[in-house]
């Protein structure tokens, strides 16, 4: 492709082909790495009570570890039938937060069978108390303890119809905490029918269920032989159709469990299984519509800015001023909406990652404004999200020219293009959303040139990273086929001095030397001045 030799017409259509062939190729690798990148992890639901009962105070301190014949004694104080039995399962449920303790409590002989006889109880407060004590358990690292836990999973399972809010809450977080830590756990779980379960629990009406549900079923769909035995039962349930029923009503309803299941659907798309079910179902259009309302929800004291409605009759016009307006913030914290931009965002990146043509089915410029609104939004203090925004855009222009001319027709390449200097990845996401936007054609390139690029590609020519050159030797080479006069400027621009430092970069070479042919300059030209630096991003 690169080779100094191919400049014939033939060989600019075959470069361009295998310039989006690599491309691809890399891309792939990188969001393979970044399916790693998961939420396995546990929780507690604890109340101050708790402490009060063991004699403690605050909820926060963890008790020390107790001597084998402290928690033997423990137990013994748990089995007599007392009046006081509810008080010694909250000392109980005290000692158990600590790691040592519940190790030793396990390994008595009888413990875990104590507890599934009081979790079974008739009476309401000693089943909860009995039920916080294995929640405890639960929480333990030690794979021997979650596995000493598995003759209640099947109550756990059972439990989940009952009327208590909170006693079912209580039984998914111990559920979703031994699914962590321990694969028997989870193959017992399968034949018991814990799928089928999960179905009728996700009509519940009540926000905190099914947020706890949504925890059980992202850390099952999390494990490592979830694409084989896991998922296909979870895709042939009707779980995917609530899923995302849930997340499109996460703004109206509960934001907690539109989070949980767009981790869900995420997991899912990124398990290798086919997402022919997903894309079905409509889970394309269906989060996109969610990103609109996303970018659409602005904080009570938002400036005026980009809006995504459309002004005027029969214009295809978009407001939009330099005033980008951010996200809101509660005491101090995050928006709670923000919570659910990133996973919408992987979802909707990894569906169009996809060769299956569905770009057809979310052809909408306002989705390129809700990108962007939602990547000026985050820059400053949560940089992460304006990556996943990058990818998403990257995905978009890949194949699709719609999205690389509604960019352009929008004019957000200027706001693209000042997000280089922002962090290493964003700089290579930019300069292939710009390869992306090059690849179509001559038309593309024109415009591209007539934008301030290869004044602000100067610079990145001499950083020390070789994936941000590389990239950006990519876009040169697409500029300069469909553009000579981009090489001309280039040239008068001193860009010639650049491309021959990297002669020597065994790396780069190749591509330097055939941009070198191309422009046509010669070997060892005078000094040029020096590429201008970075300009500070606007925001």
């Amino acid at each position: 492709m690169w080779g100094r030799r191919q400049r014939g017409p033939g060989s600019c259509v075959l470069g361009a082909e295998e310039l989006r062939a690599r491309r691809r190729e890399r891309e792939a690798a990188l969001r393979k790495a970044r399916r790693q990148e998961q939420l396995v992890s546990k929780r507690l639901l604890r109340e101050d009570t708790t402490a009060e009962e063991g004699a403690q105070d605050g909820a926060g301190i963890e008790p020390g570890p107790l001597l084998e014949n402290e928690v033997l004694e423990l137990l013994r104080s748990v089995q007599k039938g007392s009046e006081d039995r509810k008080r010694s399962l909250g000392r109980l449920c005290w000692a158990l937060r600590n790691k040592e303790t519940r190790q030793k409590f396990v390994r008595l002989d009888g413990s875990i069978r104590t507890l599934i006889g009081l979790f079974t109880s008739s009476l309401a407060d000693v089943q909860m108390q009995a039920g916080r004590c294995l929640h405890e358990l639960s929480h333990s690292s030690d794979p021997a303890v979650a596995e000493a836990c598995l003759p209640v999973t099947s109550y756990l399972l059972t439990y989940l119809s009952g009327h208590s809010i909170e006693f079912t809450e209580l039984c998914l977080y111990t559920l979703g905490n031994l699914v962590v830590e321990s694969e028997a756990v989870r193959k017992q779980l399968l034949p018991q029918g814990i799928i089928p379960v999960l179905v009728s629990c996700i009509q519940s009406p009540h926000e905190a269920v099914l947020e706890g549900l949504g925890y059980v079923l992202s850390q099952l769909l999390q494990a490592k032989e979830a694409p084989t035995e896991i998922i296909p039962l979870v895709l042939a349930s009707a779980l995917p159709q609530h899923m995302l029923r849930l997340v499109c009503s996460g703004l109206k309803a509960g934001i907690g469990a539109a989070v949980e299941f767009a981790w869900c659907l995420h997991y899912i798309i990124c398990s290798q299984m086919p997402n022919t079910a997903l894309l079905s179902l409509g889970a394309l259009p269906a989060l996109t519509s969610v990103l609109l309302n996303l970018a659409s929800e602005p904080p009570p004291d938002a400036a005026e800015g980009l809006e995504l409605v459309r002004h005027g009759q029969g214009t295809e016009q978009w407001l939009f001023s330099a005033a980008l307006w951010g996200y809101g913030r509660v005491k101090g914290s995050v928006f709670p909406l923000s919570q659910l931009v990133c996973p919408v965002l992987r979802c909707l990146s990894n569906l169009l990652a996809e060769d299956t043509g569905c770009e057809e089915q979310v052809q909408d410029e306002r989705l390129l404004v809700a990108i962007f609104l939602i990547l000026q939004s985050f820059l400053q203090k949560h940089p992460f999200i304006a990556q996943e925004c990058l990818w998403l855009l990257n995905n978009l222009t890949a194949c699709e020219p719609f999205f690389c001319s509604a960019l352009l027709s929008l004019d957000l390449l200027p706001a693209l293009l000042q997000l280089l200097p922002c962090s290493q990845m964003a700089t290579v996401l930019v300069l292939t959303v710009a390869c992306n936007i090059a690849a179509k054609g001559p038309a593309f390139c024109q415009q591209l040139h007539q934008q301030p690029a290869l004044s602000l590609l100067l610079p990145i020519l001499t950083l020390p990273d070789l994936e941000a050159v590389g990239q950006c030797l990519e876009l040169l080479h697409l500029l300069f086929l469909h553009c000579p006069e981009a090489a001309a400027d280039f040239i008068r621009q001193g860009g010639h001095r650049a491309l021959e430092q990297h002669q020597s970069t065994p790396e780069l070479q190749e591509r330097a030397r055939a941009l070198l042919d191309m422009v046509g300059h010669p070997l060892g030209s005078p000094p040029s001045p020096r590429p201008p630096s970075f300009p500070p991003p606007v925001l």
